[in-house]
């Protein structure tokens, strides 16, 4: 198997499209050679821990409201091109994401990240939900099998706090600085949400040789 590591904020749209791009191309190539595995990026690493109003926070950083509607535009165009639900009116806040990001550290142990990333992604940009609250994580933990009133117990200590923090930083020493970024077998690094066209490509290469991709 090839590792492929995805670097990924489950606040990022773009991290949510690329996931369905992904998911697109290897449900046509069921035997894929990819063993997954989503490692933390924050994109707010200086978020306060209640998070902020969604669109103050858009407005500040997109430099007005025009300029935060502009920015989403493409993200409505890719989202509907990647056949995705996507109701960013239901989002009032921007959470501070380091719970949600021990959440997936922790399904990874039980062989439900993809799972528990996928639950995250739909509670965050389909039904509105506040990611940073324990309950909504405690209620994907338990939709993925996970035991909620374990996941609730560890979210309410420190527990893997400092990994999350020191492996976003470890990213951006990387040189990673904008995600999804997608890593293969450790080495190629392809940036952005790419389309399905580019999977099957960067697998057929897999296949065949050496992996050549930007």
């Amino acid at each position: 198997m090839i590792q492929l590591d995805i670097f990924s904020d489950p606040i990022c749209p773009w991290c949510y499209i690329g996931k369905a791009n992904l998911d697109r191309a290897l449900a046509d190539i069921p035997d894929h050679p990819f063993n997954i595995r989503w490692l933390p990026f924050m994109l707010n690493p200086a978020m306060p821990a209640d998070g902020m109003d969604r669109r103050e926070y858009l407005e500040g950083k997109f430099g007005g409201q025009e300029g935060a509607v502009q920015a989403y535009l493409p993200v409505h165009q890719h989202a509907e091109a990647a056949g995705l639900e996507i109701h960013l009116d239901k989002i009032t806040r921007t959470p501070n994401t380091v719970d949600a990001h021990r959440l997936i550290h922790w399904s990874a142990m039980e062989g439900t990240q993809t799972a528990v990333v996928s639950k995250m992604f739909r509670a965050y940009f389909v039904e509105g939900r506040d990611i940073s609250d324990h309950e909504v994580l405690a209620d994907i933990a338990d939709e993925c099998a996970m035991d909620a009133s374990v996941v609730l117990r560890l979210l309410k200590s420190d527990e893997d706090r400092r990994e999350i923090v020191e492996r976003d930083a470890a990213a951006r020493g990387m040189g990673i600085n904008s995600v999804p970024t997608f890593i293969v077998a450790g080495q190629h690094a392809v940036p952005g949400a790419q389309p399905p066209e580019l999977w099957a490509k960067v697998i057929e290469e897999i296949r065949n040789g050496p992996v050549e991709t930007a």
